[in-house]
C-alpha cells in the first residue's frame, strides 16, 4: 500500500467538494449565527445539544453526560415530538440523581425539518448529530459553519455527493478548530484496537485477505406500517430504514461497521475498487435490499470479501478474519486473537465502546487537544457506497468512479404535505451507474 494514497485522497475529496453548500438547504438557505463565545473547552461547562432524538441519539446523550461531568444537556431537536418527549424522559429517569445535568427548557426543545437549525442557534456548544443518515451531511456542514465541536454518527452520508459535503464540512472544521468524533464505534473496542495495532505492526505478516460477515435476523424496529394521517414524508421518516434516501439500505445503516473494519485494518487506504451482488428476498416495504456481498481489491493486490445479510429463519454470524503472510487475525466479540507465527489473545478490560469514544473525546478536549476523524469516516463511509452501487448496478466501480460521482439522493424541497414516492429498488444490469 502507498502511504501517500491517504493524503492524495484528501486532495481529490476537496478539489471534488467546490459546490457542496448549493445542494444543503431542505427548502430554505441556511441562516445560522456564529457563537456568541468560543467555550474553553478546558474548563468551562459544555453545553450539548442533541439533533435526532432516536435510540442511538439518546445513547449518545448519555454517554457523553457520563463522560464528562461538567456538561449539560442543553438542547434538543428532532422532527417528532413523540421521539423528543420519548429521549428526555429516558434521560431524566438515567440522570435523576445527577440535577442540573439533563436542562432542556421548553423552548429549548425544537421539532421539525428545521430543527438542528434551532438547536444550533441555541448557545449549545457541541452537538450531537443522530438523525438518519440522509442527513447527516447536511447537519454536520451547518456544525462546521456555525462553531460547533460535534459527535458525527454513522454513516456520515449515504450517496458520494454527500460524502463530499462531509469531506469538506470536516476540513472547515479542521480550520476552525473544531472537533469532529467519528461514530465508528468499532475503533474504540479496546480488544479490537490491541489486535488491530499488532497487525498494522506485522504481527501477522503482510495483510493479504479480509473475510467479513455481518449477518443477523431482520431488524424489526421499523416494519413499513402507515397511519392514515400519515402523508408521504412522516411515513418514510417514521420507517426509515426502508428507504434508500434516509439509510442508505443496510449495508450503510449496520454492515458500515465492517466496512470501516476493513479500511481499519488496511491502514486506512481505500480500495482501488470493488464488485458485488446482492438481493431484495424478505424485504417488501420501501427500496432497500436484505443481502450483499462485496469484494474489494487494493492497488497491492489484497482483496476483503463483506457478506452482509439480514434475513429470518438464516445462519447469523458476525465476526472478521485478517490473513496475513504469518498468521492471521480474528475478531468476534468478546475474542480478539492472533495465530500462526506470532500467536497472542487479548485478555485485558473491555469497556463498553460506546462510552470509550465519548471517554476519549472529552478528554482530549479538556486536554487542549482537537480530534479530527473527518478523514478516516468519509473514507469508510464511501467504500460502504461504492460497494451498494456496484450490487445495485451490476458493475465492476472503482474508488475514482465513486469518488466522482453525481449520485444525490436526497430529496429537494422537503415539506410535510409533499408527493414523495418511492423509487423502485435497484435491479443489476437495468440499473444505471450514476
Amino acid at each position: 500500500m502507498n502511504p501517500d494514497s491517504n493524503s492524495s485522497t484528501r486532495r481529490e475529496f476537496l478539489q471534488h467538494s467546490s459546490a457542496t453548500a448549493a445542494g444543503l438547504a431542505l427548502g430554505s438557505a441556511l441562516s445560522l449565527p456564529h457563537p456568541a463565545r468560543a467555550a474553553n473547552v478546558k474548563a468551562d461547562k459544555l453545553k450539548l445539544g442533541l439533533i435526532g432524538c432516536g435510540g442511538r441519539g439518546s445513547g449518545a446523550a448519555a454517554q457523553a453526560l457520563t463522560a464528562d461531568s461538567n456538561t449539560e444537556l442543553w438542547a434538543m431537536g428532532d422532527v417528532f415530538p413523540d421521539k423528543l418527549e420519548t429521549s428526555e424522559k429516558s434521560l431524566g429517569v438515567q440522570f435523576k440523581d445527577k440535577p442540573g445535568r439533563i436542562n432542556v427548557a421548553d423552548d429549548r426543545k425544537f421539532i421539525g425539518l428545521d430543527a438542528y437549525q434551532k438547536v444550533l442557534a441555541s448557545g449549545v456548544d457541541m452537538v450531537l448529530l443522530a438523525a438518519p443518515g440522509g442527513f447527516r451531511p447536511l447537519h454536520m456542514h451547518a456544525a462546521a459553519e456555525a462553531g460547533k465541536h460535534m459527535f458525527v454518527e454513522k454513516p456520515t452520508g449515504i450517496d458520494p455527493t454527500g460524502v463530499r459535503t462531509v469531506h469538506a464540512a470536516a476540513e472547515l472544521a479542521r480550520r476552525k478548530g473544531l472537533a469532529v468524533r467519528q461514530g465508528f464505534a468499532m475503533r474504540y473496542d479496546l480488544a479490537y484496537r490491541e489486535a488491530i495495532k499488532r497487525v498494522h505492526d506485522g504481527q501477522i505478516g503482510d495483510v493479504v485477505a479480509i473475510y467479513s460477515t455481518r449477518m443477523s435476523n431482520r431488524l424489526s424496529r421499523f416494519d413499513g406500517s402507515r397511519k392514515p394521517e400519515w402523508g408521504d414524508l412522516e411515513w418514510q421518516l417514521r420507517n426509515w430504514h426502508l428507504f434508500l434516501w434516509l439509510s442508505g439500505d443496510w449495508i450503510m445503516e449496520v454492515s458500515v461497521h465492517s466496512v470501516d473494519k476493513i479500511l481499519w485494518a488496511m491502514q486506512n487506504v481505500p480500495p482501488v475498487k470493488c464488485h458485488a451482488s446482492g438481493a431484495r428476498w424478505q424485504q417488501t416495504v420501501g427500496n432497500v435490499w436484505d443481502q450483499f456481498d462485496v469484494t474489494y481489491t487494493w492497488e497491492n493486490g489484497a482483496f476483503a470479501v463483506l457478506k452482509t445479510r439480514y434475513m429470518d429463519k438464516c445462519h447469523n454470524q458476525h465476526d472478521d478474519l485478517i490473513i496475513g503472510t504469518k498468521g492471521r487475525c480474528y475478531l468476534r466479540a468478546p475474542l480478539a486473537e492472533i495465530t500462526g507465527a506470532n500467536p497472542w489473545k487479548y485478555s485485558g478490560p473491555r469497556p463498553a465502546m460506546h462510552q470509550v469514544e465519548h471517554d476519549e473525546l472529552f478528554a482530549d478536549l479538556r486536554a487542549g487537544r482537537i480530534p479530527n476523524d473527518g478523514e478516516s469516516m468519509a473514507n469508510s463511509t464511501l467504500a460502504g457506497i461504492m460497494g451498494r452501487m456496484s450490487a445495485y448496478t451490476g458493475k465492476e466501480v472503482t474508488w475514482e468512479m465513486a469518488l466522482n460521482s453525481q449520485l444525490d439522493t436526497m430529496p429537494k424541497n422537503l415539506a410535510w404535505d409533499m408527493k414523495l414516492d418511492v423509487p423502485p429498488f435497484s435491479e443489476p444490469g437495468k440499473t444505471p451507474f450514476v
